[in-house]
C-alpha cells in the first residue's frame, strides 16, 4: 500500500481559499489515479476531485468551478485548491490513491469554513 500525508487543513472564513497537499511514498505517475474524498459528520464520504495517471481531472459537483486538482509528479504530490470556500464545505478531507495494489488513504485533515 502507499502512505499517504495530507496537509493543508484549517479554519476558514467564508469566501476564503486554501490549498490541500497530499504526498505520497511511491512514484504518483504510476499510479491509476489520485484524489480527495471528503466526510463531513454524520455523512458518507464522498469524492470531491479525481486525477488519473493521464491528467484527466473530474469533480463533484458541488466544488466544480471553484476548486482544482493538481500535481507534481517531481514531488510525489498532489493539490486541491479549494476557492470561495462555504460553510458546507466543512468536512475531513482525504487523500486517496490508487495503484495496481489497490486504494490506499491518508488520515485525512479537517478543514473548517466559518460563516
Amino acid at each position: 500500500q502507499v502512505h499517504l500525508v495530507e496537509s493543508g487543513g484549517g479554519l476558514v472564513q467564508a469566501g476564503g481559499s486554501l490549498r490541500l497537499s497530499c504526498v505520497a511514498s511511491g512514484s504518483i505517475s504510476s499510479f491509476n489515479a489520485m484524489g480527495w474524498f471528503r466526510q463531513a459528520p454524520g455523512k458518507q464520504r464522498g469524492l470531491v476531485a479525481m486525477i488519473a495517471r493521464g491528467g484527466e481531472t473530474s469533480y463533484a459537483e458541488s466544488v466544480k468551478g471553484r476548486s482544482t486538482i493538481s500535481r507534481d509528479t517531481a514531488k510525489n504530490t498532489v493539490h486541491l485548491t479549494l476557492n470561495n470556500l462555504k460553510p458546507e464545505d466543512t468536512a475531513v478531507y482525504y487523500c486517496y490513491a490508487h495503484t495496481g495494489e489497490g486504494p490506499s488513504w491518508g488520515q485525512g485533515t479537517q478543514v473548517t469554513v466559518s460563516s
